[in-house]
């Protein structure tokens, strides 16, 4: 699954431009990997326990969000994902529970707490930055969505 987004991703984020049948794909399964992420959202919270740095499902969860924001910085794509019911409010309310579980424990969610060269390896530092992202993206022009927020 891990593979799937990442070449998702990759298609996405190329720089040639993408066919109006490959957005129409796109589209068809925005819906799918918005739901997929609201199911799934509270697994990266496992991560903070070492035990669960390997997590599969954590994985997917910041692949599907790495690939909802790459959608949502396309306007053809935006308008879609703004209107799904709930989506913004989940994403809301992983960023609080994330912003809480980096309080109680290492905050491995951020690069913030880097220094120096160090290389940033593990998979959920940044995490909060995409919900943000995120966010943002569905509230771009959109009243009802920044009402909400």
């Amino acid at each position: 699954r891990v593979t799937l987004l990442e070449l998702m991703m990759a298609k996405l984020s190329e720089n040639n431009p993408i066919t109006s049948e490959e957005m129409n794909v796109f589209m068809k399964h925005a819906d799918f990997l918005a739901g997929c992420f609201q199911e799934k959202c509270e697994a990266v919270l496992k991560l903070t326990s070492a035990a669960d740095a390997e997590d599969e499902e954590a994985l997917v969860t910041i692949r599907l969000l790495d690939v909802l924001c790459e959608m949502t910085s396309n306007n053809r794509q935006l308008e879609g994902l703004q209107a799904l019911p709930g989506l913004l409010e989940t994403v809301i309310d992983t960023l609080r529970l994330t912003h809480l579980a980096g309080k109680q424990a290492v905050n491995i969610f951020t690069a913030t707490h880097m220094t120096g060269q160090e290389e940033i390896s593990h998979p959920a530092v940044g995490f909060k930055s995409h919900l943000i992202r995120l966010i943002g993206n569905l509230c771009y022009k959109n009243k009802k969505n920044q009402d909400k927020v």
